[in-house]
């Protein structure tokens, strides 16, 4: 089928790839654009796992104060070249990223940054709420996983929807980006400081 150019101009609107890429992506998905925006997604998952394994060694570390003067954020993201680390897509990455980490308070950058205590207090929490249901044991551990899963997409950074468009994980985000940019990108870490908070909150 023939694909208008206007539609190419919608999805590399949409998806920041090249015009080529687009044009190929819409013929893939038969002119349907949300389709189309799945085929890039999942060509750019395969791209990004290429480069994971790429050295990280430049980057920036971004600062962030909301406008109320009482919520700042401070973050250090690595790529693989200076050239990269001063263009202005990486740079945007990095602001996009202060304002969702500002906006949604998450706590860590993966699961694996979690403090396991608090994993297993959550475990132990959910698995409490399930005691007086009659379900089998396997189901129960099935529904206690479930809502683990549901608390890491709250404060796991990768995992929140992202405040600039709650279909896109920041996850998705990151890996859009390196395939945008072509260098592997790790978010190494971030802090976020809040007007009264205290060391416990």
């Amino acid at each position: 089928m023939a694909i208008r150019a206007e539609e190419v101009k919608k999805l590399r609107s949409r998806t920041g790839q090249g015009m080529m890429e687009c044009k190929r992506a819409l013929e893939e998905a038969g002119g349907d654009l949300d389709q189309a925006v799945e085929v890039l997604r999942k060509k750019g998952l395969a791209t990004a796992e290429k480069r994971a394994s790429r050295s990280t060694a430049e980057g920036r570390v971004q600062s962030y104060i909301h406008h109320n003067g009482k919520v700042g954020v401070l973050i250090e993201v690595n790529c693989e070249t200076d050239f990269v680390a001063r263009n202005e897509q990486f740079q945007q990455f990095l602001s996009d990223l202060c304002l969702h980490i500002c906006a949604a308070s998450p706590t860590a950058v993966t699961r694996e940054d979690v403090a396991q205590d608090l994993v297993e207090t959550e475990r132990r929490i959910a698995r409490e709420q399930m005691a007086d249901q009659k379900k089998p044991d396997n189901i129960i551990d099935k529904i206690v996983e479930g809502k683990l899963n549901k608390w890491y997409s709250h404060i796991v950074l990768l995992e929140q929807p992202f405040v600039k468009d709650e279909d896109r994980t920041i996850q998705d985000l990151l890996k859009d980006t390196i395939v945008q940019i072509g260098e592997n990108i790790v978010i190494k870490r971030f802090v976020r400081f809040e007007v009264g908070e205290t060391d416990t909150d």
